[in-house]
């Protein structure tokens, strides 16, 4: 590929929100390491993202000052709460123990009989509709209820803090490409966030109940492991990442089954493949698309020598379908993990090392018992748009909207 080829599938993987992955391929095809106009360099295939993310060479506390230089270092903690998400050791390691009991697969376990009860509300709610959109209606509803359940945020909050979570999410873009409304709302959003939570946290030491917010309120009354400001950003950050991502596997995930109906009819003939299909959709259509990380010592990569500071984008988007690591990448394959005694090797959407995703258990669960009641009660599943309409997030990248129809068995 040439330069100018190699310069518009960059600008195609960072504009085309809907189809991704063309671009990204020819990128894969054109050599492990790309350098952007923003300073950092693209990683495209599996065995180099995979190496970045599951070493400790490799720093996540840098994707502030990477992606967004319109926010100071100071401001950086409150205009984009991340908490633990951008951290390294030893504060990434103190403050993610403190929320991971909350999501231990023992404990998330303890939520299937909601998470069924729920999925069987939605289903109900979808196949009295017939004609519906599913990112509104199924979506946002099952795993936005679900953490807001586990924080302990009431149900009358939960349209308030879906709006601050979409503008958080598409916070996280580049500064470059959001637009001057897109950056208002990201800081509006994180404002009204905090200001919630400190409201929400003095009720709460007030009234204790069994939920998350009450048991960090307690640790930061100790005052000794955690700050007002760090208990307010873990918070937030619990709560848009323990929805958000979900809520794009749900909506792409069912729109590529409803696009190869072949795999969902096997499904229905197989349900033990189930668990197997998540991580396949997972694969296919990662909710984050990609991650940045920073050399901490001199590192040889593919090649190239990153000096400490030195920043990449790890394209998960593009490893994830790297045909050296997953045979016949760009095919839907519902099987592709179910055979644990000779698996593929472990998709990147959830990443990989200190930094795997936290919530993986119970978006997993929530995504599996969804899939279940669809296969047993739905018969017809299809959209009613061949093009139905993207976010403009790039990092966390999902529908806005699908437009669909169900039929009862």
């Amino acid at each position: 590929m040439d330069t100018a080829t190699t310069e518009t599938a960059l600008v195609n993987l960072f504009t085309d929100r809907p189809a991704p992955y063309d671009a990204a391929r020819r990128l894969r095809e054109a050599g492990p390491v790309h350098r952007t106009p923003l300073g950092l360099h693209v990683l495209t295939r599996y065995a180099e993202c995979a190496a970045v993310l599951q070493s400790n060479a490799w720093s996540h506390a840098d994707e502030a000052g990477q992606l967004h230089p319109s926010i100071s270092a100071e401001e950086a903690a409150e205009e984009l709460p991340t908490s633990f998400l951008w951290m390294d050791p030893p504060d990434h390691t103190r403050l993610r123990t403190l929320v991971s009991k909350a999501f231990t697969p023992r404990t998330v376990s303890q939520l299937r009989p909601r998470v069924e009860q729920l999925c069987a509300e939605l289903v109900d709610a979808a196949l009295e509709s017939g004609e519906f959109d599913l990112i509104d209606l199924m979506a946002y509803p099952l795993p936005l209820t679900i953490v807001c359940e586990l924080i302990g945020v009431p149900a009358k909050d939960h349209g308030l803090v879906q709006k601050w979570s979409q503008d958080l999410a598409r916070g996280f873009d580049p500064d470059v490409l959001m637009t001057p409304e897109a950056h208002v709302a990201r800081s509006t959003a994180s404002r009204e966030f905090m200001r919630y939570f400190r409201e929400l946290i003095d009720l709460r030491r007030a009234h204790p109940e069994d939920d998350l917010l009450s048991a960090l309120a307690a640790v930061e009354d100790r005052g000794d492991v955690l700050t007002e400001l760090e208990l307010l950003t873990t918070c937030v950050t619990t709560l848009v990442a323990g929805h958000e991502t979900t809520v794009n596997l749900v909506g792409s995930g069912l729109l590529a089954l409803m696009r190869q109906p072949a795999e969902f009819e096997r499904l229905r003939e197989h349900p033990e493949y189930v668990p197997s299909a998540v991580d396949e959709l997972l694969r296919y259509e990662p909710p984050v698309q990609m991650t940045t990380r920073s050399a901490k010592e001199p590192i040889t990569l593919a090649g190239h020598e990153f000096r400490p500071g030195d920043g990449v984008v790890v394209l998960i988007n593009s490893a994830n379908r790297d045909p050296l690591a997953f045979p016949d990448p760009e095919r839907l394959d519902v099987a592709r993990y179910h055979d644990r005694t000779n698996p593929p090797p472990r998709h990147l959407a959830f990443s990989l090392g200190i930094h795997y995703c936290l919530g993986a258990p119970l978006a997993a669960l929530e995504m599996e018992v969804l899939l279940h009641e669809l296969l047993r009660r739905v018969g017809v599943m299809s959209p009613l748009t061949e093009e139905p309409p993207y976010k403009p997030n790039l990092i966390v990248r999902g529908l806005a909207r699908l437009p669909v129809r169900f039929e009862a068995l």
